[in-house]
């Protein structure tokens, strides 16, 4: 009889056992992404309040965040959100942000109270379109950079461009170097002092940021030919507009995407390399595979690292531009056979529309 009555009980906890696995494998099933909204890290309390729901939850390393979700931390937790392709809202302590608009060409982040800092990155010259609004004001990032913000709810919003280039509500745009304050009665813009530069750098927040930067550009040297035959045999989801950027690669040992650009040169506005990209100019050409109407390609000989086929190149450091190479002679992409994307960027929404 024991046996007969603690049989369903062990069938029980093995189908739940599962039912976790499967949860925490989920997002395996999606190694490669372009969307926005996805949690890519966590550090400390944090909870989530989704569009319609009446309470908050738990925040979980699975969750991905659509249109009207808020995240917000405790006093010691940090929150990494996926944007754009390559761009990253990391979330600091006793913070709050709602994800306004996860669409790719929309983009837009509001920033309740605390501090958030966007790492953009992207090749000189690309226009980006991250939107970021708070309690005082609305701006949108246009260039690759380091970009934070901190707000204090009835008070006003700082906003420090430590790289980068921003354009702010009536029209005017502020770049790297400098610090505005937005209050309810005026804007002011300075400078950054030597000693405002230090103590930022030095804050948790700012290291947090700065170390999760150098772990994501490792992951991304970690990925091998394997991985990325394996992941594009399933890839079939496509957005025009993150084919200017890149995808999110999934890397299964870290449980975190990193950014996996479609060309070769990109880098961190930290300083680390993205040395491993789907076209490599250098040699590892890859035979196309046509996914959603466009072609990638699929690489045919080794490329893990800085080296390729045998023979190393430069990695491409902070700000690096997308280098231009020959087409290879199995032809290549079929809708752009150079390096250099000639297809008309998007004029960044201005936040006063």
């Amino acid at each position: 009889m024991k046996r007969i009555s603690n049989l369903p009980i062990a069938s029980i906890a093995f189908i739940l056992s599962c039912s976790i696995v499967s949860l925490a494998q989920n997002r395996e099933k999606f190694v490669i992404s372009a969307k926005a909204g996805g949690i890519n890290a966590i550090t400390g309390e944090a909870s989530v309040h989704s569009k319609g729901e009446s309470d908050w939850q738990q925040l979980m390393i699975t969750d991905d965040l659509n249109a009207g979700d808020r995240v917000r931390t405790a006093f010691d937790g940090r929150v990494e959100i996926l944007l754009n392709p390559g761009s990253y809202l990391r979330v600091g302590g006793d913070s709050e942000v709602e994800l306004s608009n996860n669409t790719l060409s929309n983009l837009e982040v509001r920033l309740l109270r605390g501090t958030a800092i966007v790492e953009a990155t992207g090749a000189d010259g690309l226009e980006l379109n991250i939107n970021i609004s708070t309690p005082h004001t609305k701006l949108a990032i246009v260039r690759q950079g380091l970009y934070r913000l901190n707000v204090i709810p009835g008070d006003a919003t700082e906003l420090i461009v430590r790289k980068g280039r921003v354009i702010l509500s009536d029209s005017h745009t502020v770049k790297g170097g400098n610090k505005v304050v937005f209050s309810a009665s005026a804007v002011t813009v300075a400078k950054l002092t030597k000693e405002e530069k230090k103590a930022r750098e030095n804050e948790e927040v700012d290291v947090w940021s700065k170390e999760r930067a150098e772990t994501l550009a490792k992951a991304n040297r970690r990925i091998n030919n394997r991985m990325l035959t394996s992941a594009f045999a399933s890839y079939r989801d496509y957005d025009p507009f993150s084919r200017r950027l890149g995808l999110w690669f999934l890397d299964p040992r870290l449980g975190c995407y990193t950014f996996l650009p479609f060309f070769y040169g990109w880098g961190s506005p930290y300083g680390t390399s993205y040395t491993t990209s789907i076209y490599n100019p250098f040699g590892g050409y890859y035979p196309q595979r046509t996914y959603g109407g466009a072609s990638y390609p699929q690489s045919s000989g080794s490329n893990s690292g800085n080296s390729t086929g045998g023979r190393s190149y430069p990695s491409g450091g902070s700000g690096a531009s997308p280098r231009p190479a020959a087409p290879p002679s199995n032809g290549g992409f079929t809708r752009e056979p150079r390096m250099v994307d000639r297809t008309p960027l998007k004029q960044p929404v201005r936040p006063n529309q």
